[in-house]
């Protein structure tokens, strides 16, 4: 999937990013400061229904929302992990593997522990109103 989309399409490229990888569960959203990484997260967790405040987890790292439908929901921004060892000690290893959504800002500090389904969103700034998406699938 490639779409270039406005903030006044944003709802729109969630609900059609969901329901063509919605049956997958982690997902690894790369792109530069600012690029609107956590403004798509935020989009999808309201698309999703989560019932709580969604709020970045800069300083928290790993936030934890429950959809309506009561589904668990992880949203992990590791900017501030070192690496993979970090990403462990927190227990993030097993958010990846317990079967909840999980979306992930800045994997690049932790690629190697990925499992090997993860759905890789590139998000990139085209101009101050245009970003573009390419998500792309393995396994």
């Amino acid at each position: 999937m490639e779409q270039i989309f406005s903030l006044d399409q944003l709802n729109e490229t969630v609900r059609v990013f969901w329901n063509h990888y919605g049956h997958r569960r982690i997902f690894a959203f790369y792109g530069a400061m600012g690029a609107g990484k956590t403004t798509f997260i935020h989009a999808l967790a309201q698309y999703l229904g989560v019932k709580d405040a969604v709020s970045s987890p800069t300083f928290s790292i790993i936030n934890e929302y429950l959809t309506d439908s009561d589904n668990c929901m992880y949203h992990a921004d590791l900017y501030r992990i070192k690496g993979c060892q970090e990403a462990e000690d927190i227990g993030l290893d097993e958010l990846l593997h317990s079967g909840a959504i999980c979306l992930i800002e800045w994997p690049e500090r932790i690629d190697s522990i990925l499992p090997t389904k993860t759905v890789r969103i590139d998000i990139s700034t085209l101009s101050s109103e245009l970003r573009m998406i390419k998500v792309s699938e393995a396994g």
